[in-house]
């Protein structure tokens, strides 16, 4: 056990380090600093705007706790869903289409799960760092509503790492759905990272989902992950559905809804690799 262990250990940090090369090798370290900060400000920026208009343009009851902080905060940590997800699911494609090395990692004693968690962990890296700086620059420049002294820190880094890992869970299902597809797989991670983002509450409110899209964000985890990163940064409790229920039991859903997450991934994945083993689609290209 302690050797399996050590391996899986060791593919976590092997692939790590393969990703961040692959991410940060094609500039200067300054020129890939400057665009994994400037990327998501403008995106931010887009979606400020976008506030501006909308949310002074109506009376809706439901968009009564809507304000700058909710969205801009929803924004940041979603940043995570979409860069993981794709750091993780793009891997497939990646290895097999563009390098043509996959079938090399499949005969090596790297176990592949691991190896694409592994993977997902330079976008993670480099998130962090754009998250931080796109919270600084809403608090200096936008002036959101975010005083540092109250933020409860180390339920924060608790909470971001666990929906970390169901993200990465995610990334690695899409992963084993990519196996057996063609390159369209680079639309299925965008497209379901959008669906998170509608269902999730990160930029709307999900009062103002239709009744049967709210349903969906309830037994969304991300949803729970987002309202508790921002109740821990501001003290408030932001979303009118979920107010009546406590941080410890949003917690608690977060936690177990993760863990079934990662099962479901373990399951999915072994399913779909022995799909592709058996049909020989670990080594055919798909490109047309």
């Amino acid at each position: 056990m302690n050797q399996n262990f050590s391996a899986h250990t060791k593919t976590l940090k092997l692939a790590s380090w393969l990703g961040w090369k692959m991410e940060s090798n094609w500039a200067d370290w300054w020129i890939f600093a400057v665009y994994s900060v400037v990327r998501p400000l403008a995106s931010s920026m887009i979606l400020v705007v976008m506030y501006w208009v909308i949310a002074k343009s109506g009376n809706n009851p439901a968009m009564a706790g809507y304000n700058l902080t909710f969205m801009y905060l929803g924004n940041a940590f979603f940043m995570f869903v979409g860069n993981v997800l794709y750091g993780v699911a793009w891997t497939i494609h990646e290895d097999r289409e563009h390098y043509q090395m996959l079938k090399y990692i499949f005969i090596s004693p790297a176990k592949m799960y691991f190896y694409l968690f592994g993977r997902g962990t330079a976008k993670l890296f480099i998130t962090v760092f754009a998250v931080i700086a796109t919270i600084a620059f809403g608090m200096l420049v936008l002036k959101i509503q975010i005083d540092l002294a109250t933020v409860n820190y180390p339920m924060l880094v608790l909470v971001t790492g666990i929906g970390l890992l169901g993200i990465a869970a995610l990334g690695v299902i899409l992963a084993a759905v990519s196996m057996v597809t063609a390159h369209h797989s680079f639309y299925l991670t965008e497209g379901v990272a959008g669906l998170f983002f509608l269902v999730s509450g990160a930029i709307f409110p999900i009062e103002v989902l239709p009744g049967w899209l709210q349903k969906i964000s309830l037994i969304n985890p991300l949803t729970y992950w987002i309202e508790l990163a921002r109740r821990y940064i501001t003290g408030e409790r932001m979303c009118q559905v979920l107010s009546g229920i406590s941080n410890w039991e949003l917690f608690f859903i977060l936690t177990l809804s993760t863990l079934i997450l990662v099962y479901l991934s373990v399951i999915i994945y072994r399913f779909f690799e022995h799909v592709a083993v058996q049909r020989g689609l670990i080594d055919r290209l798909t490109n047309f």
